[in-house]
Order: C-alpha cells, then structure tokens, then sequence
C-alpha cells in the first residue's frame, strides 16, 4: 500500500494512492482513524488493507494538496555520516556508533511544497535519503526482530543549510530551519517489500542526478539504526528514522553547489516514488 497524507478544500486526510488517483480513508475511516498517526497508532494497517479492496480513487493527484507523510510525527531521528562516500567526501573519521541529530515536526515540507531559501543563508544543501517510518512501540529492539517494528519506508530531503549547521558541533540549527525536510509523498507499507529490502536511492538538482545509493550502501544498516535507537529512547508508532544521506553532497563538490531560488529537487527511491519541491527566496 502507498499511503500519504493531504489536503482537500481545508480538510486535512488520509488515504491510499492506488492505480487512478487517491482513495480517501478519511471518508470511509475517518470515525476510527482520524489520520494516518492513529492508524499506525493501533496497528491498523491490516483494517487498511481490507477497506482498500475493490475501493474506487474519490480524487485524481492534481486535485489535492500533499502533506508530509506523517504530518506531526512524535519523534523525527536523523542519522548523519551513514555512507562511506559521503564519510569520505567530509572527511569525518569512522566512528563506531552512528552520529544522531533530531528534527522538529515544523521543519517538514510535503511532497511539491516549496522548500524556502532563507535570507540569513545562500547555502542551502541537498540530502536525499530513505526515511524509515515506525508501526509499533518498542525499545531495546533486537537485530533480528526490527522489521516486526516498521510501518514503511518514504523518500526523504533532509535539506541542510549548511553555515548554519557549522555553527558548533551541534547541527540542530542548520537541520531545522522551517519547511527545509521534504517528506512524501507517500509511504510504502513494509508488506510491499519483505524484511531488509534494498532500496535505490537518488537525488535530482534540475534533472541533473547529484546522488545515487542503495540502503546496502549504507555503514550502519536500517536493522542496526533501529536497534540503536530504540536502546536510547523508546520507538512510538509514526516515528521517523531519516537514514543518512550518500556522496555528492552541493557543499562538496568543487565548485559547491547550492541550491538557488527556481531550483527543482528531486529524491527518487525507484521502488516507491519520486519527492519534488521547489525552491524559492523566504520573503
């Protein structure tokens, strides 16, 4: 299932992106689950699954308004330096856990929103990355039981501006700047893929590829970063672990390469879709 979250006539929804359009949960679930959270909330893709059969789109993409997947999740879990090109390219030492930063749910943008170009900042950076969305609580999950916990999985832009988040060691700032974390448009229900599935990443500047991955890439896999994470803090459904991002970073290649206002960017995870947002000067 290819679930999101959207908008229609200043209604906030749910539904299911099927072969056609939108089918809207809301409509038809909206007195059980008033939004995608209460559904992973109660373990309630199953009940998704079975409204869904033989269901009908209420409305084509182009008549509604994206919202980030999980518009308000409790927690967004960012891993930072988690692709041995991008370790490199940064020239950051290998460590032996993975570097962790936090996102704030304000900082997200759905898919086809607009990411702004701040005016403190002309560094505003590309990230795309594959976003891991939790389905059941748990903490100090083992190895071999994490894919009991996943929901799904979304394309991600942890877009960073970058100054900013080489202020200090810390890069809350830099990562949180408002509407600067795409997410969409949909997730893809785990059921979709079987345990540890490899997903290909990439990310377009102008139709221009800059990034390219696979999740077996990756220096910790999605299977360690949960079992990390939940050792910490306790794992809620609707939990985002945003995974890292590979090489090719703008703010490492020579010449640096920003993004500027009038910019498309895209993340494409080829087993699920495509987020794209356009860039523009914050007023």
């Amino acid at each position: 299932m290819k679930l999101l979250s959207f908008e229609v006539d200043g209604s906030q929804r749910f539904g299911a992106w099927v072969e056609g359009g939108v089918v809207d949960l809301t409509q038809r679930l909206g007195a059980e689950f008033p939004d995608l959270l209460s559904v992973l909330q109660a373990q309630a893709l199953p009940r998704i699954a079975e409204v869904l059969k033989g269901a009908k789109p209420d409305f084509d993409l182009e008549n509604i308004t994206f919202l980030p997947v999980i518009p308000s999740p409790p927690k967004i879990i960012c891993i930072g330096v988690n692709y041995e090109e991008h370790r490199s390219e940064i020239g950051r030492e290998p460590t032996l856990k993975p570097p962790v930063f936090g996102r704030f749910s304000n900082s997200q943008v759905a898919h086809l929103g607009v990411i702004p170009l701040p005016p403190e900042s002309e560094k505003l950076d590309y990230e795309g990355e594959i976003a891991v969305i939790i389905g059941k609580a748990g903490r100090r999950i083992p190895v071999d039981q994490v894919w009991d916990y996943v929901a799904g999985y979304a394309p991600y832009n942890d877009a960073s501006v970058r100054d900013w988040q080489g202020h200090t060691h810390q890069w809350t700032p830099g990562k949180n700047f408002l509407r600067t974390g795409g997410f969409g448009p949909w997730m893809s229900t785990a059921d979709e893929f079987g345990n540890d599935p490899e997903l290909h990443l990439s990310t377009r500047l102008n139709g221009m590829e800059v990034q390219r991955a696979t999740s077996r890439q990756m220096i910790f896999s999605i299977a360690e970063l949960i079992t990390y994470c939940s050792t910490f803090t306790q794992l809620e459904p609707g939990d985002v672990i945003v995974t890292g991002t590979p090489g090719g970073v703008g703010a490492r290649r020579k010449p640096q390469l920003f993004m500027k206002h009038g910019d498309v960017v895209e993340v494409e995870i080829a087993e699920i879709g495509v987020l794209r947002n356009r860039i523009e000067k914050e007023a």
